[in-house]
């Protein structure tokens, strides 16, 4: 199951687990469409390809919390 990151990596943006609008690359590194747009598409940490992240549906997220950890370094 993934971890659904609330923020972009890149830039702290929020990215709630309901939302769309966030990229992710396999190792779950996430980012806003801004960033991923900027980044083309392709993960600064692990050069790997970013796409679309599914979105977890709120009234699963009592089962199935996403992740509070923030990401971002800033």
């Amino acid at each position: 199951m993934l971890e659904m990151h609330p923020d972009c990596q890149a830039c702290g943006a929020d990215l709630p687990a309901q939302a769309h609008g966030a990229f992710i690359c396999s190792l779950e590194c996430t980012f806003c469409a801004d960033c991923a747009d900027r980044l083309d598409d392709r993960c600064p940490n692990c050069g790997g390809e970013l796409s679309d992240r599914p979105t977890r549906a709120a009234r699963l997220h009592a089962d199935y919390p996403p992740s509070t950890t923030k990401k971002h370094a800033g």
